[in-house]
C-alpha cells in the first residue's frame, strides 16, 4: 500500500517551463502523457495483505480544500480534490485514518472524502449521478466523533442497503459542520428511508435533529443556478 498522504500538500509549482521542440517531439510527448493517463486508470486495485480482515469493498480517501470567495467550477472542484489513498482490509484503513487530521481540528473551508474505489466524489460521476444524500448541520465540536462513527458504520455494512452507498463527506466550515452520506439511487425510497434511519443510530442523534435529503440533480441546478445570477451580476 502506498503512502499518499503528501497529497495533502499545497500543490503551488505551477506549470514547469518546456522547451519549444518540433511538432514531432510534442506528439511524442502527447503520446507519451496519454499512455500515462491509461496506466494510472488501469492502476491495480489495492488488496489486501496477508492475514488481514478485508473489506467488502475497497475505498478511497479524499481531501479538498477551497479558498472561500473565489469563483468555484466544476473544473476547479476536481483539480482541488487530493487523492490520498486506498485501501482493502482493516488494518489498511487503520493505517490511514490513524495518521490523519481530525474533521474538529481541520481549519477554513475543508472537506474529507471516503468513497468506495473507482467512484469520486463528485455529483457528475456515473455512480453517483442518479443519486443524491443525506445531510446533517452539526453544531462545532461534534464533527470528529460523528464522521468516525459514520465511516465505521459504512465500512462495517451496517446500512444493509446492498451496492446503495458511496460514499461519504464531512465538510468543515466557519459556523458549523456538515455530514453526509451519498447513495446511487435518489428514487429508491426504501433505501433512501432505510440510510436515514441507520444513520440517526449510528450517530445517536436527537429525535428533533433536522436531517435533509437532496439528489445531486437539485445540486447541480442549484449550484448552475446560483453561478448564473452571480456571473449576471458581473460579481464573483
Amino acid at each position: 500500500m502506498n503512502n499518499k498522504f503528501d497529497a495533502l500538500k499545497d500543490d503551488d509549482s505551477g506549470d514547469h517551463d518546456q522547451d519549444q521542440g518540433s511538432p514531432k517531439d510534442s506528439e511524442k510527448e502527447k503520446i507519451e502523457e496519454d499512455d500515462k493517463e491509461q496506466n494510472t486508470s488501469k492502476k491495480k486495485m489495492v488488496v489486501p495483505g496477508a492475514g488481514e480482515h478485508p473489506l467488502q469493498y475497497n475505498y478511497t480517501f479524499w481531501y479538498s480544500r477551497r479558498t472561500p470567495g473565489r469563483p468555484a467550477s466544476t473544473q476547479s472542484y476536481e483539480q482541488n480534490i487530493k487523492q490520498i489513498g486506498s485501501f482493502a482490509s482493516v488494518e489498511q484503513f487503520w493505517r490511514f485514518y490513524s495518521h490523519m487530521i481530525r474533521p474538529g481540528d481541520l481549519t477554513g473551508h475543508s472537506d474529507f472524502h471516503l468513497f468506495k474505489e473507482g467512484i469520486k466524489p463528485m455529483w457528475e460521476d456515473d455512480a453517483n449521478k442518479m443519486g443524491g444524500k443525506w445531510i446533517i448541520r452539526l453544531r462545532k465540536g461534534l464533527a470528529s466523533r460523528c464522521w468516525e462513527n459514520l465511516i465505521l458504520a459504512m465500512l462495517g455494512e451496517q446500512f444493509m442497503v446492498g451496492e446503495e452507498i458511496c460514499g461519504a463527506v464531512v465538510s468543515v466550515r466557519f459556523q458549523e459542520d456538515i455530514i453526509s452520506i451519498w447513495n446511487k439511487t435518489a428514487s429508491d425510497q426504501a433505501t433512501t428511508a432505510r440510510i436515514r434511519d441507520t444513520l440517526r443510530r449510528v450517530l445517536n442523534l436527537p429525535p428533533n435533529t433536522i436531517m435533509e435529503y437532496k439528489t445531486h440533480t437539485d445540486s447541480i441546478k442549484a449550484w448552475e443556478d446560483f453561478h448564473g445570477l452571480v456571473n449576471a451580476s458581473g460579481g464573483r
